[in-house]
């Protein structure tokens, strides 16, 4: 699966790449008709604590699954985004059988 990442006014590492790269691949277990992923990192000079927002956008065929979250880090962020589309792939199997 093609994973694209995106950090919005600052510049993400290899390290933290890659672990979002591994956590969104890994969804392929899952589904494996997955098409491609976005990923995009943001963070949010509003907040204090919980300003690191992560967006993952896959798409399927005949579906475009989405998960926001807003987290200390972006590794947990991440992974958290990653669980919610887990549950989502899940559902989308379901209604496809």
């Amino acid at each position: 699966m093609d994973v694209q990442v995106s950090s919005i006014h600052f510049k993400a590492d290899q390290d933290l790449i890659a672990f979002i790269q591994d956590k969104v691949n890994k969804l392929t277990l899952f589904h494996d008709k997955i098409l491609s992923g976005d990923v995009t990192l943001r963070i949010d000079k509003d907040s204090d604590r919980e300003n690191k927002v992560v967006e993952i956008k896959l798409h399927v065929p005949g579906h475009e699954l989405f998960s926001r979250r807003r987290s200390s880090s972006f590794e947990q962020g991440t992974a958290a985004a990653s669980e919610a589309l887990r549950r989502q792939i899940s559902k989308v199997r379901k209604q496809s059988t």
